[in-house]
C-alpha cells in the first residue's frame, strides 16, 4: 500500500517545483525582462537573443510554475508576471548568491561596481529628494517599456538618444538615472555620459522592477 504523503511534504514539492523553474540562466533573464511589462513571445525572444521556440518553451515553464500568465491577443500570446512579488525572489537569490559565493562577487565587484565608485541612491533618499525638489528622475530604457510602467515624474530618454538630448537637462540638480535591475549597464552609461558632460549624476539602487515589488507608485503611458 503506498503511503501517502503529509500535506508539509506535498507542499515542499510544489515549491521544489517553483525554485526548479527558476532554475535555469534564460528564465532567470525572462523574468527580468517581464519586470519591465507585458511582453509577446516574439519581443522577449528578441530581448533575449533566443529562438522564437526556444522562448517559448521556457516560458511555458514559467507559466505552469505560477511565476508568469499568458492571454491571446489576436495571433500573440502575451506573457506577464504572475505576481509583483517574483522580482523579490530573484532579489533574494541575488543577495543570498553575492553574499555567499566568492566567483559571484568578483564578477558584480569586476564587471559593475568598479564602473561606477558612487554609493547607488537609495528608494526611499529618492522620494525625499523628489519631495524636495533637489533631483531629476532619469528613465534610461527603451520607451516601450517606459510606457508599460515607470516611477513617478521619471523623464524617459533612452541612452542611446542622451548625447542629442543633453541640453534638456538641468545642470543644478542631480540627476538619478535607472534601468532594468542592478545587472543592467544602461544607467551605469547614462551616468558616465552625463558625468563627463558636466552634470552630477548617480543611480538608482537596483530598478524599474524592484521598485514596483515593493508596492510602490507607478505611472504608465509615454509621459511622466
Amino acid at each position: 500500500m503506498k503511503t501517502r504523503n503529509s500535506p508539509k511534504q506535498e507542499l515542499l514539492a510544489h515549491f521544489a517545483q517553483v525554485a526548479k523553474a527558476l532554475a535555469h540562466p534564460v528564465r532567470l533573464e525572462l523574468l527580468e525582462a517581464l519586470g519591465q511589462g507585458e511582453r509577446s513571445v516574439e519581443i522577449l525572444a528578441h530581448a533575449c537573443s533566443l529562438p522564437m521556440a526556444n522562448t517559448s518553451h521556457h516560458l511555458q515553464i514559467l507559466r505552469l510554475s505560477g511565476l508568469a500568465t499568458s492571454r491571446k491577443e489576436g495571433l500573440q500570446v502575451i506573457y506577464s508576471l504572475a505576481d509583483d512579488a517574483v522580482p523579490g525572489i530573484i532579489a533574494a537569490l541575488r543577495g543570498l548568491a553575492e553574499r555567499q559565493s566568492n566567483e559571484v562577487a568578483r564578477i558584480v565587484r569586476d564587471s559593475f561596481e568598479r564602473r561606477d565608485t558612487l554609493q547607488a541612491v537609495s528608494r526611499d533618499e529618492l522620494i525625499a529628494r523628489v519631495k524636495r525638489g533637489e533631483v531629476m528622475v532619469l528613465d534610461v530604457r527603451p520607451a516601450s517599456e517606459y510606457a508599460a510602467g515607470h516611477i513617478p515624474d521619471a523623464v524617459n530618454i533612452p541612452v542611446d538618444e542622451l548625447p542629442r538630448r543633453l541640453a534638456r537637462l538641468p545642470k543644478r540638480r542631480e540627476i538619478v538615472a535607472y534601468c532594468r535591475g542592478p545587472y543592467c549597464l544602461l544607467a551605469f552609461e547614462a551616468v558616465e555620459q552625463l558625468r563627463q558632460s558636466g552634470y552630477r549624476a548617480r543611480r538608482l539602487q537596483d530598478g524599474y522592477p524592484e521598485w514596483k515589488a515593493e508596492q510602490r507608485p507607478v505611472n504608465t503611458g509615454l509621459h511622466a
